[in-house]
């Protein structure tokens, strides 16, 4: 199916899209006196369904809290409203009413219909939002929406924080000879850990498919991509993957139509991959990225389970950053995820270079090991020889610069 499929790198998708205009602005959410863009607003002229997947941690923002529960209604909606800066989490009643104003205020000038905005943020927790200033900028956003790229590429730059470029990515396909359209972008580079966190992710399509099934594809393709990263192993309050579906196309995906089905889900689901590898990419301070791959093990679960142990070990993390094939600290934190690993049985490699066969250290390849750490992008390879399970998840090296970029606020 993917011949027919092109994905094409672009900041300026969120324009790309027919029916949906956008822009970012400048509010100052930061209090900082500067034009800084910080806030954007989406809008699509015809009702969209809509499908949304949010943090598992217990502490949810005011924007998660609300989006989730407006979305569960199974209402149309007509777009969203985002703001950086600020997370408008920990903020009690009164960050409940300040999303609820972000997002009215965005269908009162808009014109859309009650209830038909959803509402995100990211940013410093615990801190209240600047309404005043929000509610100028989604007026002035509101009044210069567009779908040229300018105004793609200044929505996609103004929901980022501590990242340093935009992440967008197009992709286009035909069905019965009309184009159809996925554009995604997002932000993340920080308190990133599977399950999502602190990131935000925005898809917009002009299919036409009926929210449940919405939900699925976007649920399967975060299961594959978004909740398959880790930066730092933390997770935070305001993590939202949000789908939009206008269906201006007027061409209708279904379970009925297996094939345009399945294209659409290959579509969504390299949107998201595309996405979730430029936000690892973009690790706060990390010099490189590594691709962590677990094989027969005694289930997907546990598969699952040692990768996010060595992903996240601080011990694994440093030695990728010194280039140091340390296999050990991957062997004991692979076993620390107690999946019943033997080590007799084990098989690990750097890139396609043997370091462990049936657990015996392949010492003649010391000098290939370090070479393919010292790479900025690299695979490891671990067999558990236990079962048919597999996993695979992005992580990254820890830093000096990440530790002092972190070190307060």
């Amino acid at each position: 199916m993917s011949g027919n499929l092109i994905i094409e790198n672009d900041i300026a998708a969120a324009a790309k899209v027919p029916c949906f205009n956008v822009n970012g602005v400048s509010c100052d959410v930061r209090n900082k006196d500067d034009d800084r863009l910080d806030l954007c607003v989406v809008h699509s002229i015809s009702p969209c369904t809509a499908a949304g997947v949010f943090t598992k941690n217990d502490v949810q923002a005011a924007p998660v809290v609300l989006s989730r529960k407006w979305l569960a209604s199974g209402e149309d909606f007509h777009g969203f409203v985002c703001n950086s800066g600020n997370a408008n989490a920990c903020t009690g009643e009164q960050g409940l009413i300040d999303a609820e104003t972000m997002a009215s205020e965005a269908i009162h000038h808009t014109g859309s219909s009650p209830g038909s905005f959803l509402v995100c943020s990211t940013g410093r927790i615990g801190e209240f939002l600047p309404m005043d200033r929000i509610i100028h900028g989604i007026r002035d956003c509101t009044q210069s929406l567009g779908n040229l790229p300018e105004h793609g590429e200044r929505t996609s730059r103004s929901i980022l924080t501590s990242d340093t470029c935009s992440k967008g990515c197009l992709a286009k396909w035909e069905m019965e000879g009309k184009e159809l359209s996925v554009g995604g972008f997002a932000k993340g580079a920080g308190m990133i850990e599977p399950n999502m966190a602190t990131m935000l992710a925005f898809l917009l399509t002009d299919v036409k498919i009926h929210p449940g099934l919405l939900r699925e594809v976007l649920t399967d393709a975060v299961n594959k991509s978004f909740n398959r990263i880790t930066i730092d192993g933390d997770m935070s309050t305001n993590d939202t993957v949000l789908l939009l579906a206008n269906g201006t196309s007027g061409k209708c995906i279904s379970e009925k139509t297996s094939q345009d089905l399945q294209l659409f889900q290959e579509a969504v689901g390299r949107i998201c991959l595309d996405l979730a590898e430029k936000i690892v990419s973009d690790g706060e301070r990390i010099t490189k990225v590594v691709r962590v791959e677990v094989e027969n093990a005694p289930d997907d679960g546990a598969a699952e389970k040692v990768c996010r142990s060595i992903g996240n070990s601080l011990l694994v993390k440093t030695s990728w950053y010194g280039g140091d094939p340390n296999w050990g600290r991957l062997v004991h934190a692979a076993g620390y995820a107690q999946v019943g690993l033997e080590m007799d049985k084990v098989d690990l490699h750097y890139e396609d270079v043997p370091v462990l066969l049936a657990g015996a250290p392949q010492t003649q390849n010391r000098s290939s090991w370090k070479t393919v750490v010292d790479k900025d992008h690299f695979t490891i390879r671990l067999n558990l020889n236990l079962g048919t399970g597999s996993c695979a998840i992005l992580s990254a090296d820890l830093t000096e610069g990440y530790v002092d970029f972190n070190k307060s606020e």
